[in-house]
Formats: structure tokens, sequence, C-alpha cells
């Protein structure tokens, strides 16, 4: 199994920054994806950014330019994913969750955290 354990939601005005955090640990061999999703009231779960295994960057266009997602591999337990938000606007008001893909003998396999709120107030 798969641990996520999320961290840096919150409360920001307009025009602010947050950091979140994703720690992953347990059976983290094959994971060749980190991302975040985000999903607002009475909206579908979206893509916000991931990062691959060779570190190559996919962002929503609605979050290019003002979020930035970055992963730590440096501990041999552990993976960490980042997601540095600026510029937040009230639209970016969800709860954002991370997500793990992991590939092992031969089947792919996603992992979900169990979210945190981000608000941003007007």
């Amino acid at each position: 199994q798969v641990q996520l354990v999320e961290s840096g939601g919150g409360l920001v005005q307009a025009g602010g920054s947050l950091r979140l955090s994703c720690v992953a640990s347990g059976r983290v061999f094959g994971i060749n994806a980190m991302g975040w999703y985000r999903q607002a009231p009475g909206k579908p779960r979206e893509l916000v950014a991931s990062i691959s295994s060779g570190d190559i960057t996919s962002y929503a266009d609605s979050v290019k330019g003002r979020f930035t997602i970055s992963r730590d591999n440096t501990k041999n337990t552990r993976n960490t994913v980042y997601l540095q938000m600026h510029s937040l606007k009230p639209e970016d008001t969800a709860v954002y969750y991370c997500n793990v893909k992991r590939n092992w003998a031969g089947l792919q396999y996603d992992h979900w955290g169990q979210g945190t709120q981000v608000t941003v107030s007007s």
C-alpha cells in the first residue's frame, strides 16, 4: 500500500500564496508520476499539475505561470511532491488531492490523498 499525507491548505486572500505538500510512504517503488488534482463544489475533479519521474511538468491552463510543482526524491523511502501556488484567485478554491501513479509488475496503480481544503477569499 501507498500512504499519502497532504498538508498546507488553508484560507488565504486573493493574490496570496500557499504551498501544498504531499509525502508518499509505504510501497513507493515504481512511482512514475505525482500530481495534484482539485475539485470545487459541483464540479468534476480536474488535473492541476503533474510531474513525471523524469521531472517533466504539466499544468492546467488556468494555473500556468502561477503554480509550480516540484518533487523531492532524495530519500530512499520517501517521495514528496509540492505545489507552490502564487497569485491565488477565488476560483482556485477547491479541495486539492495528491495523486501518485505507480507501475509495478506491468500494472498501473493510482493512489489518492485525503484532500486538503484551499479557500481563497475575494
